[in-house]
């Protein structure tokens, strides 16, 4: 789908919630919609995802891709750093691969995703940016931008865990504005400082002046979490591709009144998880919980009403980024993004137990 008339597409501002990736992601006013530069590779995917069988597995676990803009103009220097896009759409989508430049944006037309912006409908999103794999760039990649990246994968926790914190953002309740971990955080940690990272994304707090939640309310959003991507991992398992620089996007909600609100449920079925079970979707021990209502969490079939009256989503989890994904027929699963997910389960699970411990001492 390409939108072509100006009339589609409302006022856009630089994306304020942007914790990795390429600088000039743009989003509506209303915060709904989401224009990313992307190459025709990235575009294709998300076509596909709509129509092979294959790939249809993935959707509930990615972006809602609502169609394509083509771009006139060079992105204007300073774009992504407070200063707006200037957008006019047009007809059609680009045809010459050749144009695009090695910033996933054309020099004088921009090819662009549209899509949901998943921070819609939070009011303080804690949003965690978790770079899968050991691999970075394609096979086709020049050889010193592929020694380049493959030292970077070496000299991060990437080649060893399958895993990089790119960045994050978490809030307190007695504060605007989120505290934000850059991108020289994640590259600078160890493996062994992993678990110390996700502990800064998961927070305990006692007070609203503190970053992050009550151990009650974070307990089973992380429990959740957990299960979500032991699907994701059994599903990716299943699926000879290859996932280049793609992402791992964590979102849950920093506002105590929202999380307060579905806590009596969610605890109570919590409760249930601290008893070892095992979950049937991944037989390597991911944690399982008692199906409840799943209104609370945007990784639901896209069946559900949007517009329904309640609280806003109080987590989701996506795989985003996919300017270099690829089928691989033959080839078997990506290794490197499934060791990355191995990663997250474990951080998760220790981090779950170290939450039931303070809950357990209280």
């Amino acid at each position: 789908m390409a939108l072509s008339s100006p009339s589609n597409l409302p006022p856009t501002v630089p994306l304020a919630s942007q914790v990795g990736g390429h600088a000039g992601v743009q989003t509506t006013e209303d915060n709904s919609l989401l224009l990313k530069p992307a190459l025709p590779q990235e575009i294709a995917f998300y076509q596909q995802i709509a129509s092979d069988p294959t790939l249809s597995r993935l959707k509930q676990w990615t972006c809602k891709f609502l169609g394509t803009l083509q771009l006139h103009g060079t992105v204007k220097e300073g774009a992504g750093e407070g200063m707006p896009l200037e957008i006019t759409p047009l007809d059609g989508v680009a045809e010459n691969k050749d144009q695009y430049n090695d910033h996933h944006c054309l020099r004088s037309i921009s090819l662009t995703d549209l899509l949901e912006n998943l921070t819609h409908g939070f009011i303080k999103p804690n949003i965690l940016d978790v770079k899968l794999g050991t691999v970075f760039c394609d096979e086709s990649a020049p050889p010193e931008k592929r020694a380049r990246m493959e030292l970077e994968a070496r000299e991060t926790t990437s080649a060893e865990t399958g895993v990089r914190l790119t960045g994050f953002q978490v809030h307190s309740n007695g504060a605007p504005g989120p505290v934000i971990t850059s991108k020289a955080y994640g590259k600078g940690i160890t493996a062994s400082q992993l678990p110390e990272g996700i502990a800064r994304f998961f927070p305990v707090s006692a007070e609203q002046t503190q970053l992050g939640l009550p151990a009650n309310f974070l307990l089973p959003i992380l429990v959740r979490l957990h299960k979500d991507i032991g699907r994701i991992k059994v599903t990716l398992e299943e699926i000879e591709m290859r996932l280049v620089g793609a992402s791992l996007l964590i979102i849950y909600e920093g506002d105590w009144a929202t999380t307060g609100s579905v806590e009596e449920t969610w605890n109570a079925a919590g409760e249930r998880v601290l008893e070892d079970e095992e979950d049937d979707a991944d037989a390597e021990g991911v944690e399982d919980m008692e199906t409840v209502n799943d209104d609370n969490s945007a990784s639901d079939d896209e069946d559900s009403d949007d517009d329904e009256e309640g609280p806003g989503p109080v987590y989701i989890v996506k795989l985003i980024d996919f300017a270099h994904t690829r089928l691989t027929p033959g080839l078997g699963p990506d290794k490197g993004v499934i060791l990355g997910l191995r990663t997250v389960l474990g951080l998760l699970s220790e981090r779950i137990k170290e939450v039931r411990e303070l809950i357990a001492s209280n």
